[in-house]
């Protein structure tokens, strides 16, 4: 591996960590999925075909160690239990924090193929067809998942419930 390429991947850690912070809740599941990503990019470098921008294998990379293990036996018996947020700056307002508190359990409560199209999106701000290519579904299911996952999220802090959209046929 060239230093630039090292130089590349270790500039994308930032975003890898708050990307997996969106998808897990938790600092330290985060940690974890960023370490195992980072772990499975260096061991898998040579594979990299050089098609697009590094960030976008990372994240493709993320994501499938991400799916791995919520499909896991051993994920559905692990309890998911949010930790604390992380510090704002002295400055902040309590109903700041308040609204981000609110945000991140809004967020996490989403189903995970529309939290990760949202954080993507929003936060990470890749493309559609980036994203289309990351998470290995057609244009048409990332702008499907996006447009629930912002309206779910809305519903969420306007404290409202989504009607279902599966309807039973009798």
């Amino acid at each position: 591996m060239r230093q630039q390429d090292e130089a590349a991947i270790l500039a994308c850690i930032p975003q890898l960590r708050r990307y997996a912070r969106g998808l897990t809740g938790q600092r330290e599941r985060a940690d974890d999925l960023v370490q195992d990503t980072l772990e499975r990019a260096w061991n898998r470098f040579s594979l990299w075909q050089r098609r697009g921008e590094v960030r976008a294998w990372l994240f493709a990379l993320m994501h499938n160690l991400f799916i791995d293990r919520v499909r896991s036996p051993r994920a559905r018996l692990e309890e998911p239990a949010g930790d604390a947020l992380p510090d704002m700056a002295g400055g902040a307002a309590p109903t700041d924090r308040l609204e981000l508190r609110d945000l991140d359990r809004a967020l996490q409560r989403l189903p995970a193929e529309q939290r990760e199209v949202l954080l993507l999106v929003a936060v990470e701000e890749l493309s559609y067809k980036d994203l289309a290519a990351i998470l290995g579904v057609p244009l048409g299911t990332v702008m499907s998942r996006l447009s629930r996952a912002r309206e779910g999220l809305r519903a969420e802090l306007e404290g409202r419930r989504l009607p279902s959209r599966i309807q039973r046929v009798r």
